[in-house]
């Protein structure tokens, strides 16, 4: 380099270093990310699908209140009358006021769960979408769309936990409030009736809450049905396979081995269709076709910390407290 007269050369000045050194912010770092938003039309989305839903949910929940008032289970046989009647009854919503609050309220939470989670990675995810539908529970559950890649095992890990830990624990103190009230009826009844299954924690609210009840006379109360469908959502999410919540955990833990278990818990769930119940066959089908590959992260060499490796034994944990062979009898 020259000077501007071209004489003498310009010697750069020494350099000297900072009296404090700058901090590196890596580019994969949530941190350094801007904090993403979802658009307006993705709020206008889930407010319409929330309010559908919560009619379809009402509708469901005025079945379960009517024959809990008469001492009985639900019927599929007057499904198609009893659940359009409160559509032109209005009044008749009113009914289902506690079945539609306390289901919606613990899918709600599930997916809050890892919506937070996803606005504290800065993982930019959808609001919660609810799926509206004419059955006997009134909706076919609820998710987020995430629409950006996940950085590493802890991030998704997180993400993938949280749903399933924050809607068990609003599900069982609304199961444990509905024991306590539930009443008992004449066990027996019509073979058009409904049947759920028992699982394992209600086992267990049912010894604390009412012992010496045999399960088969306790009616229970339309918020325990409703928390029911929680647990029973609880215990399908956290399947360890393919894109489910139980998927994603087992992916932050053993990427290595992911194909191998969906494969394996799809083959698994055909003898359970064929012994227990049909819909299991639904479900294998489903992860077949939705694949066994999982969407890679950013950072997959970060290894999960002995902490997080302990919650996956919680979530274990949650999975057979939740889990039914038979979920429903018909």
């Amino acid at each position: 380099m020259t000077a501007d007269n071209g004489d003498r050369p310009i010697l750069p000045e020494p350099w000297t270093a900072p009296s404090q050194p700058e901090p590196f912010v890596h580019p994969y770092y949530p941190a350094s990310w801007p904090q993403p938003q979802p658009s307006l039309r993705s709020l206008l989305i889930a407010v319409a699908l929330l309010v559908l839903t919560a009619f379809s949910t009402l509708a469901a929940g005025a079945q379960f209140a009517a024959a809990y008032a008469v001492g009985r289970q639900p019927a599929f046989d007057d499904f198609a009358v009893s659940y359009f009647q409160p559509f032109l009854e209005p009044r008749l919503f009113l009914l289902g006021i506690p079945f539609a609050v306390t289901l919606m309220g613990i899918l709600l939470a599930h997916e809050l769960g890892h919506y937070f989670a996803c606005r504290f990675y800065r993982i930019h995810a959808s609001y919660p979408f609810f799926i509206p539908a004419p059955t006997l529970i009134g909706t076919l559950g609820a998710f987020i769309r995430i629409r950006s890649p996940i950085v590493n095992r802890r991030a998704l890990f997180d993400v993938a936990l949280a749903g399933p830990v924050v809607g068990f624990l609003v599900a069982v103190p609304a199961l444990a409030l509905a024991i306590a009230k539930s009443k008992s009826v004449i066990a027996g009844g019509d073979d058009a009736l409904v049947v759920f299954g028992q699982p394992l924690i209600e086992r267990i609210l049912e010894a604390l809450l009412r012992p010496g009840v045999p399960h088969e006379t306790l009616l229970l109360h339309p918020v325990g049905r409703a928390a029911w469908v929680g647990i029973f959502a609880t215990a399908l999410n956290l399947l360890p396979a393919g894109q489910l919540d139980g998927g994603h955990i087992l992916y932050a833990l053993a990427s290595d081995r992911h194909r191998r278990v969906t494969l394996a818990v799809a083959i698994l769930l055909v003898p359970l269709a064929i012994h227990y119940w049909l819909g299991w066959l639904m479900w294998a089908i489903l992860l077949v076709a939705i694949g066994f590959r999982h969407p890679p992260l950013i950072d997959r060499w970060q290894p999960l910390d002995p902490r997080r490796r302990s919650w996956a034994l919680v979530a274990l944990a949650i999975f057979v407290l939740c889990f039914m062979p038979a979920p429903l009898v018909v």
